[in-house]
């Protein structure tokens, strides 16, 4: 009979083990729960609390593109009652060139070496290195006294022949009067006009041999074969010169007028060949190796005869007048050859252009996107095609704050740049007192407070011979007696008591400082100064001025700017944000901690 086998039955201290093992797994679903509800009641409060919506990408990880560490918050973009300050460009039409940029070299016109034709002691230089001569002008002598002699020589033997031929003749004219009167024999007539004609021979030669040596002797006066440009002398004097010579005495180039040589890739071949056979001249302009300054304008000579199958582009020679003289032989050159010219085209600066998209400022203070179609670039504006009608003004600086419907103010991108430089100025002036500070000083200023420190620089500055003038240096960011527009970079900080992300950074940038005041960090700096927060000494470095704070400065009055410079840092803050609050501009890092 088959054995039936009982199912085993678990132990107690197992199943007291699952037990356990499964209130655990049931305790953490609760925590993680907990933890979750408490993360989505937090971001509900802050949502309530700030009253704006999310930006797209708000809530994406720390440092993301809407995180706190990403560069675009949604206040950045945000165009709910803010106003951003731009420099705007004007929509205008004009004629745009087409134009083929190319590398090329100047070449002479003609090139010469003035060389010795006969051989001598070199006498006379009458040349100055680097002189501009004409053709046929005198350069330099060599010494003639041989040649002199030999055309002395010759000269004594045609006058001698000439004599003799001269008797010949006589004696013939008498042999043929007696020869008419049957006295003489015709044989000695004849024997006598045969030796007339060999010395009219002779006396021909004679005068053929001083023609050489008055041509030998000629070539003892060196001339320019060309017009042009001297090079450097070859040869002193008192040297020994020949024709066999390589250098010769001195080299002239002909360089009024000039040529550039250059290459153009084969597609445009078609262009310039319909353009040259329509009678039309192409236009060259020359520009240097920094494409910064014009050297000349020119249009094109001729074409080469062949294209270069290596590199596909064929050489094209243009002429220049050169009447400046500014263009050597042998010297680099950045050519831009124009092709064609675009007859009223819309144009708008290139910085305008972002992703083939401008911002057009509309009349009501806001500004929207305008597809538009990038065509040639001529100098710093771009023909485009798109929704853009003359007169229209477009976002040239600022483009980045910007999305559709933002509101903006413009301002004039000039006195922003006056703004920047000032700063600038007054941060390296601050240097230059730092940097005439004793060891002892430096030592002193490392243990003093804030507001201790600025009562040392501003005593400094009242003593006589003080690093620049006063005012160019403070204590700190936003001194006292800064210019205006440094110290209107002050109020780039926080506002008290704005909100900041998580790690102690302004949403508007690592700037290192709270209120305005850079923090130090512990230990003073190599040579013995206070450092602050991001490495830069105590009051030497200043943030860079907001486009809202240019915006202000740009419409303060001059007896504004001077009531600015008198005032405390405290004051000079307080007093710029309640201008932004007043004409409507948020103060920049405020904005973006909301």
């Amino acid at each position: 009979m088959p054995s039936h086998r009982l199912p085993s039955v678990p132990s107690r201290p197992l199943l007291r083990q699952q037990g356990r093992a499964l209130w655990w797994i049931v305790l953490l679903v609760v925590i993680a729960a907990a933890a979750g509800g408490g993360w989505w009641w937090k971001q509900r409060q802050a949502a309530s609390t700030t009253g704006q919506p999310q930006a797209e990408g708000a809530g994406g990880p720390p440092g993301g593109r809407g995180g706190p560490g990403g560069g675009r918050g949604p206040a950045r973009f945000s165009a709910g009652g803010q106003t951003q300050p731009v420099s705007v460009g004007i929509v205008r039409r004009q004629d745009v060139r087409v134009q083929v940029n190319a590398i090329g070299t100047m070449s002479a016109r003609a090139t010469a070496v003035v060389r010795a034709k006969v051989s001598g002691e070199l006498v006379k230089l009458h040349f100055k290195e680097g002189d501009e001569v004409k053709a046929g002008q005198l350069l330099a002598e060599i010494d003639p006294r041989s040649y002199q002699a030999s055309l002395g020589q010759v000269q004594g033997n045609l006058a001698r022949d000439q004599a003799l031929l001269k008797n010949a003749q006589l004696d013939l004219k008498r042999y043929q009067d007696l020869l008419a009167k049957d006295s003489i024999a015709s044989q000695q007539v004849d024997t006598q006009a045969a030796q007339v004609r060999q010395l009219e021979g002779t006396v021909a030669a004679d005068q053929a041999q001083v023609d050489a040596a008055k041509l030998q002797l000629s070539y003892t006066r060196i001339t320019a074969p060309i017009a042009g440009r001297l090079g450097l002398r070859q040869a002193d004097r008192g040297n020994v010169v020949g024709p066999s010579d390589a250098n010769g005495i001195v080299t002239i180039n002909l360089v009024r007028p000039i040529d550039a040589v250059f290459s153009v890739p084969e597609a445009h071949l078609a262009q310039i060949n319909q353009r040259l056979s329509e009678g039309a001249e192409l236009p060259v302009e020359l520009w240097d190796r920094e494409q910064k300054r014009r050297l000349g304008r020119g249009k094109v000579g001729a074409l080469d005869n062949a294209i270069d199958a290596t590199t596909g582009t064929i050489k094209v020679k243009a002429t220049f007048g050169n009447e400046d003289g500014t263009l050597f032989p042998n010297q680099f050159v950045n050519v831009r050859l124009q092709v064609n010219l675009l007859q009223d085209a819309v144009t708008v600066p290139g910085t305008a252009i972002q992703n083939n998209y401008v911002y057009l400022v509309q009349p009501d203070g806001t500004v929207t996107q305008r597809r538009i179609r990038v065509g040639v670039a001529d100098g710093d504006r771009v023909a485009v095609e798109g929704d853009l009608k003359e007169g229209d003004q477009v976002v040239v600086d600022g483009i980045d704050r910007l999305r559709e419907g933002a509101k903006v103010a413009v301002i004039d991108s000039g006195a922003a740049a006056r703004a920047d430089e000032a700063v600038q100025d007054a941060g390296a002036r601050r240097a230059a007192m730092m940097r005439n500070l004793t060891p002892e000083e430096r030592e002193k200023l490392a243990k003093m407070t804030q507001e201790e420190r600025r009562a040392f620089f501003r005593s400094k500055r009242n003593q006589p011979g003080a690093a620049g003038p006063a005012g160019a240096a403070s204590g700190t960011v936003g001194s006292e007696a800064a210019a205006p527009a440094a110290g209107a970079s002050a109020a780039a900080a926080p506002a008290p008591g704005a909100s900041r992300p998580a790690g102690g950074r302004s949403a508007e940038g690592p700037r290192g400082a709270q209120d305005g005041a850079p923090r130090e960090t512990p230990g003073p700096r190599a040579d013995g100064g206070p450092r602050a927060e991001g490495g830069a000494p105590d009051g030497e470095r200043r943030p860079g001025m907001s486009l809202e704070v240019r915006a202000l400065l740009e419409k303060m009055s001059p007896e504004e700017r001077q009531k600015l410079q008198a005032m405390a840092p405290d004051e000079r803050r307080a007093y710029i944000r309640g201008k932004m609050q007043a004409a409507g501009i948020a103060a920049p890092g405020a904005a973006a901690s909301r």
